[in-house]
């Protein structure tokens, strides 16, 4: 992991097969709400098991950040909210953080969403959590009248990137701008497979439920670019597996940046 970014531990829950959803096009909310995810003969122990996976991550690494993309909260297809018009503004264009928040941003916890084109639009701020506060990342693709929202709904946005986040630019900003040192990904497959390709997954943690799901366009862990023809798949290093109730595996990975040799040379490894 590079000294000029966070390190990235990604949390998911998965059917053995990978499966992050139980269809496509769906959001977190759908599956939560579906009895089909709470199999009554599994137990509870994918609940259990990712309460101890993430209060370890809490513990061990104490990430000033959790990011999540908008595909966890708009499901595809789904017009975004409208908004009154407004008029392409170039000062609209900018980083944006209110007076309120500069003064402490670097000690404040950031709960980040990733939308480059501008379709989250509820006005949430996170602030119902004590020394919390949303954070938009997005493009300069996004509408203007998404950025104008956020400005009267005092929520902070960065521009990182011109059609779509420029995630490690976006990362490097996280640590020099808010020293956030970790974050926590609760994503789902899109941005997971954004930062997977981008190389900036440091830790895993899956917690395997003992199911199988299946399909074609059912999202999974890690969905984007196929791997390259000259490109080698992340090596992992497996550093723990429990066993909980029903079945349910957390296991434990850190991305292997040596297995190439390049710690040995002495080379720089990261995802920038």
């Amino acid at each position: 992991m590079s000294d000029q970014r966070p390190r990235a531990v990604v949390l998911s829950s998965t059917s053995v097969d990978g499966r992050v959803s139980l269809g496509p096009g769906r959001i977190w909310t759908d599956d939560l709400e579906d009895p089909r995810r709470g199999r009554p003969a599994a137990g509870p122990g994918a609940s259990e098991a990712w309460e101890e996976a993430k209060a370890y991550i809490l513990r061990t690494w104490q990430p000033r950040a959790e990011w999540q993309g908008t595909g966890s909260f708009v499901r595809d297809g789904e017009p975004p909210r409208p908004l009154p018009p407004w008029e392409r503004d170039s000062a609209l264009y900018t980083d944006y953080m209110p007076a309120a928040l500069a003064s402490k941003a670097s000690t404040l916890n950031w709960l980040v969403v990733t939308d480059g084109r501008g379709r989250l639009r509820g006005g949430y701020t996170g602030t119902e959590r004590h020394n919390h506060h949303m954070l938009h990342l997005t493009s300069r693709a996004a509408p203007a009248e998404y950025l104008a929202f956020l400005r009267q709904h005092k929520i902070p946005c960065w521009i990182v990137g011109e059609r779509r986040v420029d995630l490690p630019l976006a990362l490097r900003r996280l640590r020099e701008e808010l020293q956030v040192i970790s974050l926590l990904s609760e994503a789902g497959a899109r941005l997971n497979g954004a930062l997977l390709r981008a190389g900036l997954v440091d830790e895993l943690h899956p917690i395997l439920r003992p199911d199988l799901i299946g399909g074609t366009a059912t999202p999974t862990l890690f969905d984007g670019p196929d791997l390259a023809p000259n490109a080698w798949p992340t090596p992992l290093r497996l550093r723990a597996a429990t066993v909980r109730a029903g079945g349910t595996l957390w296991l434990r990975y850190t991305v292997d940046r040596c297995a190439d040799g390049a710690c040995a040379r002495g080379e720089q490894a990261g995802g920038e």
